[in-house]
């Protein structure tokens, strides 16, 4: 009975689904599922198994189950997000003050062995020491931020780059880096990081529909930072997502892999308007929401889709033209590479039993982009927020007021 119920566990934390948001109310200082109200900012999806980590601006962190509704404090919430034990990837990014006027210390690191519901410390635990700098990494990403200094006499240089990737990440308990003990005007990030790690090698569940890095499923790739999962439904739909391991997929997933915006596809289509059957050729393109690419009739479908660089799909003639027998046709060299919204071009007017694939051609892998690609105004992709580089000169002059004549 013993081993059952341990199975038992095991199977419903593996099986339980990210169904749930997680909201955080920082001005009132909590967090939950179940939080209404004008103040709240969802945090992402998550299960009744999962735990949470918050961090605040003093420094202090702790690790608590998830709750419909609990409050986490008085102190300034600075970070709040699903908590993964045993996660060796996700870094925090960090500078903080080391008490009131003190030193500025740097420190990367990672959360792992916590026990829920103990408060932890950042920063060396001197009254009034303060975070000035966070991030959370999910792949070890290492950023550069641009400090700038407050101005002062004899003080000639008054901006520091100073680039994460040259700290390694140590014990949650390290002091860290000195950064500056001067006082510091701003910290902002100046460039976007890039995973210090190497790829994460990612796994689909089909049996809870969920991606997973621990081996389970199907293997999808190694995901480096900015990479995504593409998914193409079985209804003629796609769309891009993150490979974040709360994310959950619907049950009629045709294909589901690593993102390659240069792959080529080549998709027989039945066209319901025009009651015949198509071949296009396309790249997808990134996007978060779903997109059609077999137009716009709910009766059209996607009888074969290929990957395969040399596509090759063999047609069988039925009905008045089953005499005709059947017919080859290279994807290649019947149609050119379009954008996924497309037609396509038609591949017979005559009457069709089947359409399957076969083998392909073997040629080098096709790496084409799409003759005419539409913009896709859906994209909510961020752009990078640099900052303008200036001089020390400029930044002086406009911290103490001075107008500059040229």
């Amino acid at each position: 009975m013993t081993q059952l119920r341990n199975f038992e566990t095991i199977a419903a934390a593996r099986v339980a689904e990210a169904n749930q948001k997680l909201y955080v109310n920082r001005k009132e200082g909590f967090i939950g599922t179940a939080l209404k109200g004008e103040d709240i900012e969802c945090i992402g999806n998550c299960s009744e198994l999962d735990d949470v980590i918050i961090f605040f601006t003093n420094g202090k962190y702790k690790v608590i189950r998830v709750q419909d509704k609990v409050f986490v404090g008085d102190d300034k919430i600075q970070h709040v997000a699903v908590f993964k034990d045993k996660d060796e990837r996700t870094t925090y990014n960090v500078i903080y003050q080391d008490g009131k006027g003190g030193i500025h210390y740097m420190k990367r690191f990672h959360v792992t062995g916590v026990t829920r519901d103990k408060i932890y410390d950042v920063t060396q635990g001197k009254p009034d020491s303060k975070i000035k700098y966070f991030s959370a990494n999910p792949n070890g990403e290492a950023e550069i931020v641009r400090v700038t200094l407050k101005p002062k006499p004899k003080l000639k240089t008054l901006q520091l780059d100073i680039d994460f990737a040259d700290l390694k990440p140590r014990g949650k308990a390290a002091m860290g880096n000195i950064v500056t003990k001067n006082e510091v005007h701003s910290i902002r990030m100046k460039e976007a990081g890039q995973s210090t790690l190497g790829g994460r090698k990612v796994w689909f569940d089909p049996d809870v529909l969920r991606l997973n890095y621990e081996g389970r499923g199907n293997y999808l790739g190694e995901f480096n930072a900015n990479d995504q999962v593409l998914v193409v439904l079985d209804n003629g739909e796609y769309y891009t997502s993150s490979f974040d391991s709360t994310n959950h997929y619907e049950d009629n997933i045709r294909i589901i892999e690593l993102f390659r915006p240069e792959k080529v596809w080549s998709v027989v289509l039945y066209d319901a308007s025009q009651g015949f059957y198509y071949l296009k050729r396309f790249n997808f393109e990134s996007s978060p929401k779903k997109q059609r690419f077999i137009g716009d009739n709910p009766k059209s479908a996607v009888t074969v889709i290929s990957g395969e660089p040399g596509a090759r799909f063999e047609i069988t003639f039925g009905g008045a033209d089953e005499v005709r027998g059947s017919a080859i046709v290279e994807a290649m060299d019947f149609v050119g590479v379009k954008s996924f919204r497309a037609k396509g071009k038609r591949l017979t007017a005559w009457n069709v039993a089947k359409i399957e694939e076969i083998e392909p051609t073997v040629i080098e892998d096709e790496t084409v982009q799409a003759e005419e690609t539409e913009p896709d105004e859906s994209s909510d992709a961020p752009e990078e927020n640099l900052i303008e580089d200036r001089s020390d000169d400029e930044v002086r002059d406009e911290l103490t007021g001075q107008q500059r004549i040229f």
